[in-house]
């Protein structure tokens, strides 16, 4: 079976399993292009674009309901973005990024076992007002690895009870959405864009995949498995790709 069948077919698998709890699946894309042997430089532009085709319909259903805070959203994305611009700008070399990509993937595992509660109260503490200054930090790493940072910002909403589920389900889609254009322009800006136009071309099965997914997956996928059981599958995909891209490094 040709390679970009098997990769069409994980990131369809990916897009649909990340949507429906509500992240774009960037790590696990830059995660299979690099067990396939892609270039690592190509690895964030795919990953990203990615990315960026899973989550807008996710942020805009969000806006349209009236979901979205806002204000701390737009707070700790605008802290993020410009960070996530000179993630995607710094160079980095083979063995550091794979090591980063699959240290992310093993930490984004352990995140999404940690349970949420639809109805938990929103506590306001000092740690909670201070969690915009996780933001920074976060965008650097999403923009210097191909991902967009949600699945490391949403969990610590959640300790922290920020605020209910929904709404840092849609803080954590525009956190994404946005990281994910400014960590791609900080790629663009490094590689060049005859790179990334050579990618989008050998990638557009890749883009079919997730944008199917990744509908399928916010639409449809929680009225026939419950979310718990979503996201332990997620977590374990996740694991199982992060393990094998370390054992490689």
């Amino acid at each position: 079976m040709p390679l970009i069948v098997l990769l069409s077919a994980g990131f369809f698998l990916t897009a649909l399993l990340y949507a429906s709890v509500g992240f774009g699946g960037g790590s696990t894309y830059a995660a299979l292009l690099a067990l396939s042997g892609v270039d690592y430089r190509v690895l964030p532009l795919i990953a990203l674009a990615c990315n960026i085709v899973v989550v807008t319909g996710a942020t805009v259903r969000f806006a349209r309901a009236g979901v979205t805070p806002w204000k701390g959203a737009l707070m700790m994305t605008a802290l993020a973005a410009p960070a996530a611009f000179l993630g995607g700008l710094m160079p980095i070399e083979r063995e550091a990024f794979l090591l980063l990509l699959g240290a992310s993937l093993v930490l984004t595992a352990l995140t999404m076992l940690i349970p949420v509660g639809e109805g938990e109260e929103v506590v306001s503490t000092r740690l909670t007002r201070a969690m915009p200054l996780a933001a920074a930090p976060i965008g650097f790493l999403a923009g210097l690895v191909g991902i967009g940072g949600g699945i490391f910002l949403a969990p610590l909403l959640h300790l922290t009870r920020w605020r209910g589920a929904r709404e840092i389900a849609a803080t954590a889609s525009l956190f994404i959405l946005v990281n994910s254009l400014f960590g791609l322009a900080g790629q663009l800006a490094k590689n060049g864009p005859a790179m990334f136009g050579g990618a989008m071309a050998e990638a557009l099965p890749l883009l079919i995949a997730v944008i199917i997914g990744g509908q399928i997956g916010s639409l449809m996928a929680l009225k026939f498995l419950p979310a718990k059981w979503i996201r332990w599958l997620t977590a374990a995909l996740v694991a199982i790709v992060g393990v094998r891209l370390l054992a490689g490094v």
